[in-house]
């Protein structure tokens, strides 16, 4: 089975910008449907961005996200992006990225922010 490893978490502050990177053990590019994930503490996981096949163009985002953050694919380097603008105090969490629905889930990236 493929692994992934997230990458870039950190603390910023509310309205500052952070990209999380993941990267995959295998091929993504036989992997029609990927997506990142996040766990906030109390929380179950709950999938945030959804990036379709080929160069990504279809995406999908749940609305306390939409307009802020962007997912990405590059197929040839086996990784996945999420961009995060405009930081708010409720996107602290434990990010994942997996595709979907997921393998086993990786150690994910911490993302913190300050008040």
């Amino acid at each position: 089975q493929v692994q992934f490893v997230e990458s870039g978490g950190g603390l910023v502050q509310p309205g500052g910008s952070l990209r999380l990177s993941c990267v995959a053990s295998g091929s993504i590019g036989n992997m029609p449907i990927l997506g990142w994930y996040r766990q906030a503490p109390g929380k179950e996981r709950e999938r945030v961005a959804t990036i379709g096949p080929g160069s990504g163009a279809f995406t999908m985002y749940t609305e306390a996200v939409k307009g802020r953050f962007t997912i990405s694919r590059d197929n040839t380097k086996n990784t996945v992006y999420l961009q995060m603008n405009t930081r708010k105090l409720e996107d602290a969490a434990v990010y994942y990225c997996n595709r979907v629905p997921p393998y086993p889930w990786g150690q994910g990236t911490q993302v913190s922010v300050s008040s």
